[in-house]
């Protein structure tokens, strides 16, 4: 039987780097194979040739011992491959229903299709509803949609960008449980994640890649995660030292009651929403996304405000009323989860998109932007948080997502800020590069900092948070503290929170049966 997908000798360049360097691999009907490699090792731009987004310099690929010529999106799709990227390829004005209506190449109804889109997302845990706008959708809904279209397409080649960075376990176990029966029904299953112990648990073989070339393969079940991030970083990860915390004896970030309509027909009521971050701690906010995560963001952030300034309170003072500009002033920092559009401006360089929220760091006198000291102080956050970029010119959409995540994160963190508000912080960033920002962060925390992290990976918030709150339909679950529970405890939390108030009266978190 020939392999399901072959490539020979793939090569591609773009100005200044060499994204893939004569790499061959070959993956067998039936097989999870995961592609492992820190950010910039030329994972993404590989899987954009393997599924025609892009075109190699050189080299061939061959899907069922047959060459593939004229190689485009909808010949893989022809093909049977569908890719889920990191980045989602959506069309943000239309609804759910229409954009997967566009990858459907035979005939068909809309409202049958929505009905399909319903009844495949529930079953695999993800629910959906076809007739939102994409503009609507969080992160996490957003991969949903992606994950749902392929499906629907009964795909013989799957890929897969990191497709769990928004689940909870209990719908990862279900996706697994899902991707390991279109295994075993033939289909060919190609996973990029950052997360070593579901590539141990999910993935046949590994193949390694550093610096655009292929050093080594692996079969991951037989591996330990130390040995394969060896192989992605050619070195030892770095430990993580979490040191104890010691809060500070006032909160600098306190929310009260804090009660805001959805802006829209599907956003999520915040109801009642009360907590705290002294300075000196981590909190950690765990949710399944579009539980009123965005909406919680928005209103700690400045983009949107309230009428109940006393609801928000930063280092003390009212701030509820005040927008992103005047709580930057009261030493507030923000990392949002979508890096391209709200984090950075694609087409800026980096010393452009430094200066959107430095620009009090010196980097404007009289009114104009100094570019001398602009272009430094984003030289400083390439060489500490090691972005890979040709210098401080380079556009934002010129990196990878996990190099653009690095900079937007070391740019927020350069201002030393009193507050910080990270969403997502490590979402498709290479094993190293997480290593770093989580410590990072909690090196932030011990200096005397606030700081808060919105993420849907259990597994960072248990490893860095000093306690932890769950949100659950706009309800925000009284605190926990990290040594006291599990992450079995805090998943259940993120789909079934008392419905009340979040407790059963005595002030503990109530769990439904």
């Amino acid at each position: 039987m020939p392999p399901r997908l072959e490539l020979r000798n793939i090569t591609k360049s773009y100005p200044g780097i060499i994204a893939n360097d004569d790499i061959s691999m070959s993956i067998m009907p039936g097989e999870i194979h995961a592609v492992l490699g820190e950010n910039g090792a030329g994972k993404s731009t590989l899987m954009k040739i393997i599924y025609g987004a892009a075109q190699a310099d050189s080299g061939e690929i061959f899907c069922d011992g047959k060459p593939i010529a004229a190689h485009t999106p909808a010949t893989s799709r022809a093909l049977g491959i569908e890719m889920v990227y990191q980045h989602f390829a959506l069309f943000e004005s239309v609804t759910v229903v229409e954009n997967i209506a566009l990858a459907v190449s035979s005939s068909f109804d809309l409202d049958t299709l929505a009905r399909q889109i319903t009844e495949l997302s529930n079953r695999y845990g993800m629910p959906i509803d076809p007739y939102r706008r994409v503009h609507d959708l969080s992160v996490g809904e957003r991969q949903r949609v992606e994950i749902a279209r392929c499906l629907l397409q009964a795909p013989k080649l799957l890929i897969l960008d990191e497709p769990t960075s928004v689940l909870t376990p209990q719908a990862v176990v279900k996706l697994f449980e899902t991707l390991r029966q279109l295994a075993a029904e033939g289909c060919s299953i190609v996973y990029i994640s950052h997360k070593l112990d579901e590539v141990q648990e999910l993935c046949d073989t590994a193949t390694v890649l550093r610096n655009g070339k292929v050093t080594g393969t692996a079969r991951p079940k037989e591996s330990t995660s130390a040995q394969l991030a060896r192989l992605m970083v050619g070195a030892e990860l770095p430990e993580m030292h979490v040191s104890p915390s010691v809060p500070s004896d006032k909160p600098v970030l306190e929310v009260r009651g804090l009660t805001a309509p959805a802006r829209d027909k599907y956003g999520v009521e915040l109801k009642n929403v009360s907590f705290e971050v002294r300075g000196g701690e981590i909190v950690g906010l765990a949710g399944v996304s579009g539980n009123g995560q965005a909406e919680l963001i928005s209103l700690l952030s400045g983009e949107r405000t309230h009428a109940n300034a006393l609801s928000i309170q930063i280092g003390g003072k009212a701030a509820a009323h005040l927008n992103a500009s005047e709580r930057r002033k009261l030493g507030m920092a923000f990392v949002p989860e979508e890096r391209l559009g709200r984090g950075a401006v694609p087409p800026h360089a980096l010393w452009q998109n430094a200066v959107l929220t430095a620009h009090r760091s010196g980097l404007v006198r009289n009114g104009l932007v100094d570019r001398k000291q602009a272009n430094s102080f984003a030289a400083k956050i390439i060489e500490r948080f090691k972005v890979k970029a040709n210098g401080p010119q380079s556009s934002a959409q010129s990196l990878s997502g996990g190099n653009l995540q690095k900079f937007i994160v070391g740019r927020e963190i350069a201002l030393e800020p009193k507050l910080f508000l990270v969403a997502q912080p490590t979402w498709g960033v290479d094993v190293g590069a997480a290593a770093f920002i989580r410590q990072t962060l909690v090196d932030l925390s011990r200096s005397g900092a606030a700081v808060l992290v919105i993420s849907e990976e259990l597994d960072e918030l248990f490893e860095i948070c000093d306690r932890l709150l769950v949100i659950c339909q706009g309800q925000v679950s009284p605190p926990l503290i990290r040594t006291k529970t599990n992450r079995e405890e805090i998943g259940l939390l993120m789909t079934r929170v008392d419905r009340g108030n979040g407790t059963n009266g005595r002030g503990e978190v109530a769990i439904q049966d």
